[in-house]
């Protein structure tokens, strides 16, 4: 392994490596939320859209069924319910993680049950029944700070009583006239109240037997703070990450990002979000929650790529049936080589296959071992690339076993698992391959060993498809 940092955020069978920061796209599926109301109300509609957040760049998909704006109407569990558990059953069963953004603790249940991955909770687990949820599971838990539920009042009150939805929320407080007055209020008493309830609630969770790498942190942006205390809670986030849990920033399109840039249309915040959200994961923050996963994808990629030294280690199948096709193993891998940011480190010699997956006639395989600083999915772009430079032709009824000059499959790479309709990682038939597992032996003591400790599901050879029939030689690409 290459990387240092292999810090976690454990969310059921999921270990999702903080190692660079991650994207939890919103889907609401709500006929009132103040950014995207009505647009994912249909479940068809609704799912096409986490597919496709899927496809941007999104590590998470957040579902939720009740809004939370200002002034919101409180939904009944039964109706939230109705809207979101098809979306986290369909999201769920694809592979993706998926979070709901619930407060009631009977639709967690349900869909925790269903396969979602992660609880994020508005009223920061002040329900003692949602503290139960979660403890008699291992999803993750997101614990989000209201200004309802911090200030003077006795924490030990908060945290026993339910959350009351249908109490009014109070109007943003507006900071006292003074003649001395400093552009931002004090900081200290802000940061003390937010992380106090944080923290409490935190060891709320641990005493219940939720592990520490399963807690995720948000301060809460916009819910019942005034624009000021937002901004000297973002000012302060790298005191929220010296508390030790995984940190988020929500501030996608937020009223205070308005406030502070002048754009009122909620869909013209996408480019300040993105700023904001550079600084929060300066200052530590490891989770994005966005509306825009494509224009948080692009701007926090180009970020890391120039801010941050980042190698990892990958491996591509590569395969041809068609032609010179040692020749085309070989200019496969000088082109990777050329990709930016990507070298080709190793490859191992070709083999003959036997057809696999309905393919007609027999093809050469060799798998080629990467470092690359790109994003999966804009590796795998880059990938699909070297196939047309080498004339791949894709005929419709034909995807998957029709003849190719060469194809790029990018099977594995470090700390980096995906889901989605363009990429999956690692390769879901990656485990079944004796085309790819094989030929790694040149690459690596113990193939198996190494995907088995990753998660990956490998079948004895017997039960493999694609048998390796014979060596067919040493690949010229350097």
């Amino acid at each position: 392994m290459l990387r240092s940092d292999y810090s976690t955020w454990r969310c059921g069978a999921y270990e999702l490596s903080l190692s660079r920061p991650r994207i939890m796209g919103i889907l609401n599926v709500t006929p009132d939320s103040f950014s995207d109301g009505g647009e994912n109300l249909d479940v068809d509609a609704a799912i096409a859209r986490g597919l496709q957040m899927l496809d941007e760049g999104a590590d998470i998909i957040d579902v939720g069924g009740e809004s939370t704006r200002p002034g919101h109407t409180p939904v009944d569990p039964d109706d939230e319910a109705e809207r979101i558990i098809p979306v986290v059953r369909a999201l769920a069963k694809a592979g993706a993680i998926v979070s709901v953004d619930t407060r009631h603790a009977e639709v967690a249940s349900i869909c925790l049950e269903l396969g979602a991955s992660i609880v994020n909770d508005v009223s920061g687990f002040t329900d003692p029944n949602m503290v139960r949820v979660v403890s008699e599971t291992e999803c993750g838990c997101i614990i989000m700070c209201d200004n309802e539920f911090r200030g003077n009042e006795s924490r030990k009150s908060v945290v026993l009583e339910s959350y009351n939805p249908r109490r009014r929320a109070p109007e943003p407080r507006q900071l006292p006239a003074t003649r001395n007055r400093f552009t931002l209020p004090e900081e200290a008493p802000i940061m003390r109240s937010i992380m106090g309830f944080l923290g409490d609630q935190a060891r709320t969770l641990q005493r219940a037997g939720v592990a520490h790498d399963r807690i995720c942190i948000d301060p809460g942006p916009g819910f019942n703070k005034t624009y000021d205390e937002d901004v000297v809670i973002q000012r302060a986030m790298r005191k929220l990450d010296s508390m030790g849990y995984v940190l988020m920033q929500a501030v996608s399109r937020k009223r205070f990002v308005g406030a502070i840039t002048g754009e009122e249309d909620v869909l013209d915040r996408d480019a300040a979000t993105a700023g904001l959200a550079i600084a929060a994961i300066e200052a530590g923050a490891r989770v994005l929650r966005v509306h825009n996963v494509k224009a948080a994808a692009d701007t926090i990629n180009a970020y890391w790529a120039v801010a941050k030294k980042d190698p990892r280690q990958g491996f591509v199948a590569l395969g041809s049936n068609v032609g010179d096709r040692m020749g085309y193993l070989s200019r496969a891998c000088k082109l990777i080589n050329e990709i930016p940011l990507t070298c080709v480190v190793n490859v191992s010699h070709a083999y003959e296959t036997e057809p696999a997956y309905g393919i007609a006639t027999p093809v050469a395989n060799a798998v080629a071992e990467i470092r690359t600083e790109l994003h999966p999915l804009v590796l795998m772009d880059k990938l699909l690339e070297v196939e047309d430079k080498l004339d791949r032709v894709r005929k419709s009824g034909e995807e998957g076993h029709g003849p190719r000059t060469i194809d790029c499959d990018l099977i594995w790479i470090e700390d980096e698992r995906h889901a989605g309709p363009k990429l999956t990682l690692p390769h879901s038939r990656l485990g079944e391959r004796d085309f790819v597992l094989l030929p790694m032996e040149d690459l690596m003591h113990d193939p198996v060993r190494f995907f088995s400790h990753g998660g990956v599901d490998v079948l004895p050879v017997e039960q493999r498809v694609g048998r390796v029939t014979a060596e067919l030689g040493v690949l010229e690409w350097e």
